[in-house]
């Protein structure tokens, strides 16, 4: 009896000293943390010339007993052409103790000079070593003469919904400063298109931006850019760049003094479920290839109407996936990429390009036109490419398809966006260049059992599909 009461005692003991632990992860007191790592932290001020020519000064009535006095006042402070000083304030967070600094591109976009305050109150000037506009960061050198404190970067996947983090910067120009609060969401998107925004209630206002977001055991997980707020003010609604995206770009920027992301070369939208459905697929996954210039995947045969399912060994959930993933690869690697085509798999290897070189592709161009003629079908009327129609949509010579000269409002392809001066250049996968082709396509579908069909459709040059059911044969 003895033996089972003293084992009992031991139990509670443990669950007690459990209950205890998982109190303390609920931190009393923030001050030991923050006495810690405030010497890392860093006020940022820039100041930009700029130019006041053309800008009128004060407007004095002619006659007037004060005009000689504002005329000798403005010839003495300004002069005609005298440029003035703009100065913006931000923060950022030292990275290594030779005075690398981290912070946000818009902290010093445009800077003439950029002036860092350390917490010790000690005022250094900083270059800039390079920016990424893409995710909003910038990377700046100081020369100190002594070992600068730093702070390092924390792995962002690991942080969770609920977990406690704590903000540091320059909030309205106050100087250095703390709040603290939860990861309240992860994965949001802004819109940029390597987004991966840490959401935090940790307030951050103005002069906050590129400052550090900590995790509890004074780690840097994400980058403090921006708010969502009615009022210019905090609210509760800040996002962080994630850090896992940040390291990768501030590696680039020491290395380089630019990035250098990978560039597979092709024009890409999500598959919903209708268009999944006209292909054959199993699930809505994917990225589906609308157009395909010059570049290292129409060297490797990847073609418009392809379903990307899997890059490099990563299945490809979506388009925001597949860009972040490809621009994470290295410039040059030769990857692997399984594409869903004509009801099958293929896998193509791809030379990755650099995106930054890229940015100007032309697109690939299509077959000729075929003769005039007009006709509705699936709620649209639609007429083969003439010389009119080509000038009136400012069309290549080369650019063949149906033109979309009416939708009916009450229709299925009115509601999915379809608008006249749209250009069909695809049916199920299959170029188009007359009515009959548009009409072998919508029986072929039918003869198959798919309830819709694939349409690839051009507006002003830029591609998407777009998934239109069909009626009951």
């Amino acid at each position: 009896m003895r033996a089972a009461w003293i084992s009992f005692l031991g139990l509670a003991l443990l669950l007690a000293q459990a209950l205890v632990a998982t109190a303390q992860t609920r931190p009393d007191s923030f001050a030991d943390l923050a006495e810690r790592i405030s010497p890392s932290v860093v006020n940022i001020t820039t100041s930009t010339s700029v130019a006041t020519n053309g800008v009128p000064g004060p407007v004095v009535p002619e006659g007037s007993p004060f005009e000689d006095f504002f005329r000798d006042f403005m010839d003495r402070n300004q002069g005609p052409d005298r440029p003035r000083r703009s100065q913006a304030l931000g923060s950022g967070f030292v990275i290594s103790e030779d005075g690398f600094i981290v912070t946000n591109n818009h902290v010093i976009e445009g800077a003439d000079q950029v002036t860092i305050e350390f917490f010790s109150g000690v005022e250094l000037d900083a270059e800039i070593v390079g920016t990424d506009p893409n995710t909003d960061i910038a990377l700046l050198k100081v020369e100190s003469e002594t070992p600068l404190p730093f702070v390092t970067f924390g792995d962002s996947d690991t942080a969770r919904v609920g977990d406690w983090v704590m903000a540091m910067g320059n909030p309205l120009g106050q100087g250095f400063s703390v709040s603290a609060g939860i990861v309240s969401a992860r994965n949001r998107a802004l819109s940029g298109t390597y987004d991966d925004y840490i959401q935090t209630d940790a307030a951050i206002n103005r002069g906050n931006s590129g400052g550090p977001l900590f995790n509890m055991d004074g780690d840097v997980i994400g980058v403090n850019t921006a708010i969502l707020s009615p009022n210019g003010g905090s609210i509760g609604i800040g996002f962080s760049m994630a850090s896992n995206v940040v390291t990768r770009v501030v590696d680039q920027l020491q290395e380089y003094g630019e990035t250098r992301r990978g560039w597979l070369g092709v024009r890409i939208q999500d598959v919903d479920a209708d268009m999944a459905d006209a292909l054959g697929l199993e699930t809505a996954s994917g990225a589906m290839v609308t157009d395909v210039p010059e570049g290292p995947a129409m060297e490797a045969g990847i073609q418009a109407g392809d379903v990307i399912t899997s890059f490099d060994g990563t299945e490809v959930e979506d388009t925001r996936q597949l860009v972040r993933v490809v621009g994470n690869s290295p410039v040059g690697k030769a990857v692997r990429v399984i594409v869903f085509r004509d009801g099958e798999t293929q896998t193509l290897m791809v030379t990755l390009g650099r995106r930054e070189e890229a940015e100007g592709a032309v697109p690939a161009s299509i077959e000729r036109q075929a003769d005039p003629v007009e006709q509705e079908i699936l709620g649209i009327t639609i007429s083969t490419l003439n010389d009119e129609l080509r000038e009136q949509l400012g069309l290549d010579e080369n650019m063949t398809g149906l033109v979309v000269t009416d939708v009916d409002e009450m229709s299925e392809a009115y509601e999915k966006g379809l608008r006249a001066g749209d250009l069909v250049i695809e049916a199920g996968q299959q170029k188009v260049q007359s009515v009959e082709d548009l009409e072998d396509q919508i029986a072929e579908a039918q003869d198959a059992g798919r309830r819709s069909l694939l349409l690839l459709v051009r507006r002003e040059g830029e591609p998407r599909f777009v998934a239109l059911t069909l009626e009951d044969s």
